[in-house]
């Protein structure tokens, strides 16, 4: 499976997040790779808002709050793991049992804990190509 998209608005971010909603697994870990800014959490809410777990206004960064359960049943798990510097913490979220659960598993800044992630990982690498457009790529 392969997606590659240049975006050049919050809005075609928005877009390529329904495109990929389409495409990615029921179940599965879909690791987010991008600097900060890059348009993580503006794909997740086109990712959500694809799979019908969320509108895109009411999905946000878990920054703070580390994760975020979207849908009910839950259908979408949006994690961030930056502000976290240990491995043992990391394991202390339970992401083991997460990834086990019936929905599409979102991590942002996972990379910086790769032993944590399933062999199956799926990536979506973001990247800024100018001030406002992005390229999106997933990798199997």
């Amino acid at each position: 499976m392969s997606f590659v998209v240049e975006t050049h608005s919050a809005e075609e971010t928005l877009a390529a997040g329904r495109d990929l909603a389409r495409i990615l697994p029921e179940h599965g870990v879909v690791l987010l790779l991008g600097d900060l800014g890059a348009g993580k959490t503006t794909l997740t809410k086109g990712i959500a808002e694809g799979r019908g777990a969320a509108h895109a206004e009411d999905v946000s960064s878990p920054t703070f709050t580390l994760i975020h359960e979207y849908g009910d049943p839950v259908r979408v798990y949006h994690i961030d793991l930056y502000r976290l510097d240990t491995i043992d913490q990391a394991r202390g979220l339970g992401l083991e049992d997460l990834f086990e659960e019936p929905a599409l598993v979102l991590v942002e800044w996972g990379d910086r804990f790769p032993e944590l992630l399933p062999a199956a990982t799926k990536t979506i690498r973001i990247r800024r190509t100018g001030p406002d457009s992005r390229s999106i790529e997933l990798f199997d």
